[in-house]
């Protein structure tokens, strides 16, 4: 341990002092510091400390006082207290009921640890004795010091609750500087480590400047401190002289009989309420909280939860209605005016239109539009409000998960609202709107309960009439709203919705339709959004087509107004340069704005070997052509599926294969099965494939591939087919013709019990399409396949092949 200059100038003068011994026990204090002249009583605890008081108990004994560097430390280590301390007087010793000890002991003089020279049964140190050094004489700043130092302290006196006015008296009687310094601070509530600091200092006008900036700072602390409280206590007593001004209003107001005068607020609200025409049951139930909203005081925190409850209440359109427009040729017009198609929609809502018209009172149905995305089933609810003159609510339950989003929060809940059909219902502002509820089958559930569950009663005829949301805790009737729910699949929604609910399928867009509807809708809407007239940019009905086959593949019409909108922002910006004043796209010019091709018909090309077929399936963004391949090698009769198939198409796979097997003799198949390997590839691996429609396309190509017959190339084919041969019905067959129409294909081999839904698909698909209808398998292979083999690389010639006298096919136009 180094000792600084200071400190050895005063050690040179040890002699003379002699006051102290050489070494010391030493008792570590816990948080907080013994100063000289002070007298501190210490509770004794610990063994060491207890056996060190047990031998040191007679009066004026001399100890060693140091604090502790860590309060939490039980036994502490040299290195865990600081080195400068304080010798003391042990005054008195006091045995305590718990075996512990008492002890009062006054500081006497500084103390630096030399060295610590034993540890047990208790701390020794050898010690050096420390004094302090004086200012010079007639020093005034040191007067000035001591001054402030008593003054601040005083006023502190004033603001500190733990200042006692024995202390203030105490320092305002000391006369030596450092002494001052010493009292101040051993009075603080400070912590050990800046009283630890004071002790140090031996220079007395250092630590008079120490302890005056300390003493300030403690003194802005106090004060401010003091400002918040009076702050704080001034808004308290305001509060409390308006509740007493309040109530005692309230009691003169009760005696003149003018009760409802004395809260402007409770009359305005009682008006409001009779103002909403509000059922019985609801308006004795807002009356009720107004009273108890009455007998509050505003600034009671119940206040506000029950003012924005009964303001709910109030402005829930319990009897505004819209009226119809029962003028049926007028909707028609407005229907037609806003969608092209969609014939099936548009006259179910002029049916319930015509039976609102002769019944007054009837419910309003609950519709759900069924569609690949991009048809126009959301701008179909906003079209169909306008035509029936009513007010237009959408709600997105794409991601909802908590059921409280559908019937609301309880109002014991911190900013509970009522759920989000009620909320719809108060921003329609009417009892009666067209109430949109988009991507019902996206709606999930957690742990916070099913939203679809929850949205039962709402789209319930006989129970939505009297529906109870959690917040409001009233009846409100949902009957007369017309509930419109759109989603890409039906298969999501749980039965019990499903069937609460009537469905609409909304199936893809023909080719000729997506010309009509961009013709008519989509690049009028896109001129305009570009700034752009009808003079300076022209579209002829070739170029919409080159976009619709060459740039988009889609059941909708989102893709196909993307390149719209590009090609309006390529002309708008050459327009904008002054390159050009107006423009026709053309095919010519149409690759500078798109670039190049996107997507070919490539059904004719890429069946140009045995084992190749082209299918028909049906996915959520609408229908879609798939190839089958089929090779085989040597091996031991295996069967090998690729390209991600679901456990039913590989099924129908193995059933198709079993098939051919049973009837291989007749069908004049020579290879022996159980020396090669059949391999099925279902291109586009990285797409997840499922279903049994694909079974007689797989038939097809297993067969073209062991009698080596190419399969023609301008057909398509879907089906499920069954060990015995039989060719089974299929969904989705409107998408899956629309789908082949767009890629070329002119013959499509459906199962026989499937014409029916012919009559959905347009007039002019079924015109240009052939339909072969089959019963039994191997009148697929008779159709298909070609009467011998060709070269593996073939040329289209764009002809049609000859029909075989055996085909049963039809043309629907004809049947019809």
């Amino acid at each position: 341990m180094t000792k600084t200059f200071e400190e050895q100038i005063l050690l040179k003068d040890k002699k003379k002092k002699g006051q102290l011994p050489e070494s010391l026990p030493i008792i570590p204090l816990r948080n907080t510091v013994l100063f000289p002249q002070q007298i501190m009583p210490l509770s004794i605890g610990r063994d060491k400390t207890l056996k060190l008081i047990s031998e040191y108990s007679d009066a004026n004994r001399l100890i060693g006082v140091v604090a502790q560097k860590e309060s939490s430390i039980e036994n502490p280590s040299h290195s865990d207290m600081y080195e400068y301390g304080v010798a003391a007087t042990i005054m008195r010793v006091f045995d305590m009921p718990d075996g512990s000890k008492s002890v009062i002991v006054q500081g006497v003089q500084r103390i630096r640890l030399k060295e610590f020279i034993q540890d047990d049964p208790y701390w020794v140190a050898k010690i050096d004795e420390l004094v302090d050094i004086p200012p010079s004489r007639d020093d005034l700043e040191i007067d000035a010091l001591v001054m402030n130092i008593k003054s601040i302290f005083q006023k502190m006196a004033g603001l500190a609750p733990y200042l006692t006015a024995e202390q203030t008296s105490m320092i305002l009687n000391v006369q030596l500087p450092g002494r001052v310094a010493d009292v101040a601070v051993s009075a603080l509530n400070i912590s050990t480590e800046e009283k630890q600091e004071i002790l140090q200092i031996l220079n007395v006008k250092e630590r008079l400047d120490k302890t005056h900036v300390m003493l300030n700072k403690v003194l802005q602390t106090l004060e401010l401190g003091n400002k918040i409280q009076s702050d704080v206590q001034d808004e308290i007593s305001k509060t409390q002289r308006e509740y007493y001004l309040r109530e005692q209003l309230k009691a003169i107001q009760r005696e003149l009989g003018d009760a409802e005068s004395a809260n402007p607020e409770i009359t305005e609200i009682k008006e409001k309420i009779e103002k909403a025409k509000m059922p019985k049951e609801v308006y004795d139930v807002t009356k009720k909280e107004l009273e108890r909203l009455g007998r509050m005081s505003p600034m009671a925190a119940e206040y506000t939860v029950s003012r924005t409850y009964i303001d709910w209440l109030v402005d829930m359109p319990w009897s505004i209605f819209t009226e119809d427009n029962m003028k049926i040729d007028a909707a028609r017009k407005s229907l037609e005016s806003d969608h092209y198609g969609l014939e099936k929609v548009k006259k179910r809502i002029l049916e319930y239109l015509s039976v609102r018209k002769l019944k007054n009172d009837m419910r309003g149905p609950i519709l759900c539009f069924v569609g690949p995305p991009g048809v126009g089933k959301t701008s179909l609810g906003r079209s169909i409000a306008k035509a029936l003159g009513r007010k237009f609510v959408r709600m997105s339950l794409g991601g909802i998960r908590d059921e409280a989003e559908i019937r609301g929060h309880r109002r014991t809940y911190i900013g509970a609202l009522p759920g989000r059909v009620i909320q719809g219902i108060k921003k329609g502002g009417s009892i009666n709107p067209v109430f949109m509820l988009d991507e019902i089958d996206k709606v999930g559930m957690d742990f916070r309960g099913d939203p679809s569950s929850a949205l039962l009663e709402v789209l319930d005829p006989e129970q939505n009439f009297s529906f109870a949301d959690h917040y409001l805790d009233v009846p409100f009737d949902l009957s007369k709203v017309l509930f419109i729910a759109t989603a890409n699949l039906a298969d999501p929604i749980i039965p019990a919705l499903r069937d609460r609910m009537e469905i609409i399928e909304i199936p893809g867009y023909t080719e000729e339709e997506k010309i009509n509807i961009a013709q008519k809708f989509i690049i009028p809407k896109q001129i305009g959004e570009h700034g752009l007239s009808e003079k300076q940019i022209k579209f002829d009905r070739e170029t919409i087509k080159h976009i619709i086959r060459d740039h988009t593949r889609e059941a909708g019409l989102r893709n196909l107004e993307r390149e719209i909108a590009t090609i309006c922002r390529g002309v708008a910006h050459q327009i904008a340069e002054g390159k050009i004043s107006k423009t026709t796209i053309d095919k010519k010019n149409l690759y500078t704005y798109l670039g190049k091709i996107k997507f070919f018909s490539d059904a004719v090309e890429r069946i140009n070997k045995p084992g190749i077929v082209t299918g028909l399936a049906w996915t959520a963004a609408g229908g879609d052509i798939l190839f089958i391949e089929a090779s085989k090698m040597k091996g031991k009769g295996n069967l090998t599926l690729t390209g991600q198939l679901g456990d039913i198409m590989k099924e129908s796979a193995v059933a198709a294969l079993s098939q051919i097997r049973s009837q291989a003799e007749e069908l004049g198949i020579k290879d022996e099965f159980d020396k090669i390997d059949i391999h099925i590839h279902v291109p586009a691996g990285g797409i997840p494939k499922d279903g049994p429609s694909a079974g007689i396309t797989m038939y097809t190509a297993i067969y073209s591939l062991l009698t080596n017959r190419l399969v023609r190339n301008d057909i398509a084919m879907t089906g499920e087919i069954t060990l015995r041969g039989a060719v089974l019905p299929i969904g989705g067959v409107k998408e899956k013709i629309l789908a082949a129409h767009r890629a070329g294909i002119r013959t499509i081999i459906i199962p026989n019990k499937n014409a029916n839904d012919l009559d959905e698909v347009p007039k002019q698909i079924r015109d240009e399409i052939k339909f072969v209808l089959v019963k039994e398998v191997s009148k697929v292979v008779e159709i298909a396949l070609e009467p011998t083999v060709k070269s593996t690389i073939r040329v289209h010639n764009n002809g049609v092949k000859p029909k075989s006298k055996k085909t049963k096919s039809i043309k629907r136009s004809q049947k019809k």
